[in-house]
């Protein structure tokens, strides 16, 4: 994941990378979206669904990236959807200080077979192992699961890359749309919401880490402000993307803990009313059937 700064403005300033993409100095700011370059047109790729979902069954992110024109290649997968990240952060303008992120809790300090703390790992075993004794047998709802990646982060990420190594029996991954979420919302009422600020935090991960004996990672995680022990910050309700322009209700999942400024009831409403408008609405979401070990998900 490659940490950008929140922008809530309605004109996006976009720092354009030129030549090499490494040089933070070579950076100019273009105050409009980027547009598509057509690079990807050659390939092979369908739209899962009208509004959110686009994939490239046949594409090998590995020699896009030693392609002649990658850059073209990766900004213009940034405008339409562990080097992927970076390289996709780096052509959107993510601060020169921002690298990957390295999760609290799910990181190689932790049991698994991975080194770098830069990967996240996630798997049901260890899963089941940090929240013994708080999973119910019966899982009826899955309301709770819907998030936006590290929000509680003072830099949260840009994009998210999810590789699977080892394809379960079933369960695919779902993906919802909060352009289309933001779209379907009435205009008075986006114009309430753009004025929103909203606290996201994860105490539970510090939770998780008191009960199971282990000190959470303090950081840096990905960026200079992602320190300590406290994982809060706040964030405007609603995003602007600084590549496309698009709008989007950031505020949504299990990340969120309130909407400042508004009493405990009006924050509540809000929240639970933005994760009904994903639950049903099946028309914003994506469902990624996972095919082959090393798809990935972005």
């Amino acid at each position: 994941m490659a940490p950008s700064v929140a922008d809530s403005t309605t004109t996006p300033v976009v720092p354009i990378v030129e030549g090499d993409v490494s040089a933070a100095k070579t950076r100019t700011l273009q105050r409009e979206p980027l547009k598509l370059s057509g690079a990807l047109d050659s390939f092979d790729s369908f739209d899962v669904t009208p509004v959110i979902g686009r994939e490239f069954p046949s594409a090998n992110l590995a020699e896009w990236l030693r392609a002649p024109n990658s850059d073209e290649l990766l900004r213009d997968l940034a405008i339409t959807s562990k080097d992927i990240p970076v390289r996709l952060g780096l052509l959107a303008g993510k601060p020169s200080t921002s690298g990957l992120h390295v999760h609290p809790i799910h990181n190689a300090g932790r049991e698994h077979n991975v080194k770098d703390n830069e990967i996240s790992v996630i798997t049901s075993k260890n899963h089941d192992q940090l929240y013994k004794g708080r999973l119910h047998p019966k899982k009826q709802s899955a309301r709770r699961e819907w998030h936006s990646d590290i929000t509680f982060e003072p830099i949260p990420s840009d994009y998210t890359v999810l590789r699977l190594t080892e394809l379960p029996k079933t369960g695919d991954t779902l993906w919802a749309s909060g352009y289309e979420l933001y779209d379907r919302i009435s205009k008075p009422y986006q114009q309430f919401l753009e004025g929103l600020t909203a606290t996201y935090a994860q105490p539970g991960f510090n939770r998780v880490a008191k009960e199971n004996d282990f000190e959470i990672f303090t950081g840096p995680r990905g960026a200079p402000e992602n320190v300590g022990d406290k994982l809060e910050a706040i964030h405007p309700v609603i995003r602007t993307n600084p590549v496309t322009g698009w709008k989007s209700v950031f505020a949504v999942g299990v990340h969120v803990a309130k909407v400042n400024d508004l009493s405990e009831e009006e924050s509540d409403h809000l929240l639970r009313w933005f994760v009904s408008l994903i639950v049903e609405n099946h028309d914003l979401q994506v469902r990624l059937r996972w095919e082959n070990p090393n798809d990935l998900g972005e």
